[in-house]
């Protein structure tokens, strides 16, 4: 009976462990919404013309900028530096939401349809994340899967920056949306199975599914529902 009573001590302790992991991740989520939004009202008044004269100079300065964030969340995971790094990383993203935000604006319809890209990101990840959590099923055979979707996928955007296609543009949001709802079902399951036990890594990992998978959200129903003057 005793190696029986420890079996079931450990996993009792893996449970709460996961449980406070999962319940820091979502109230850490919440959190960043708060300098995303911020950050969105401020990039909407702001002028992207050097982005538009120079979308590879401008991709390679936000790219630069995220990376070292990134690099910086990693290394201080354990500690309130981190969180205040992830802070930081979140104003800025929201920031960078305000070209396609200035767009969007711009269309009758385009209050509509931010709301109706930001109501379905919501109703997606939370279907999404409570399926993962609810049915403790392991998604992470979907890992490679998704990652080799995601290389392609940047491979298939930088190339339709050169060539413009509206049609490839369609295609790309419409299958980012299936890769981020994917990454939301790994990265949820990864947190339930204990594969990962640092609350504000988990927090970056669904942090960035959430704003890709609302990008191209409003991506689509701008192409597909976006009334012009």
């Amino acid at each position: 009976m005793q190696p029986e009573l420890q079996i079931s001590s450990q996993a009792a302790g893996l449970s709460l462990s996961t449980h406070k992991v999962l319940r820091n991740t979502y109230m850490l989520l919440g959190l960043t919404m708060i300098p995303t939004v911020i950050g969105a009202l401020i990039g909407m008044s702001m002028n992207f013309s050097f982005m538009a004269q120079s979308p590879i100079l401008g991709m390679v300065v936000m790219l630069a900028v995220m990376f070292g964030l990134f690099w910086g969340i990693s290394k201080n995971r354990d500690s309130g530096v981190g969180v205040a790094l992830l802070l930081a990383l979140t104003f800025f993203m929201g920031m960078m939401l305000g070209p396609i935000l200035q767009v969007a604006l711009h269309l009758k319809n385009g209050a509509q349809l931010v709301g109706l890209a930001a109501g379905g990101t919501g109703v997606i990840f939370f279907a999404l994340a409570s399926y993962a959590t609810v049915s403790k099923k392991d998604f992470s055979f979907l890992g490679n899967f998704l990652f080799v979707g995601l290389i392609l996928l940047i491979l298939a955007s930088l190339a339709n920056m050169f060539f413009q296609v509206p049609a490839a543009a369609l295609a790309i949001s419409s299958v980012a949306v299936l890769i981020f709802s994917g990454f939301i079902l790994f990265d949820v399951s990864r947190i339930v199975q204990g594969g990962e036990t640092n609350y504000i890594m988990a927090t970056l990992a669904l942090y960035l599914d959430i704003y890709n998978l609302f990008v191209n959200l409003l991506q689509l129903l701008m192409a597909l529902s976006g009334e012009r003057d």
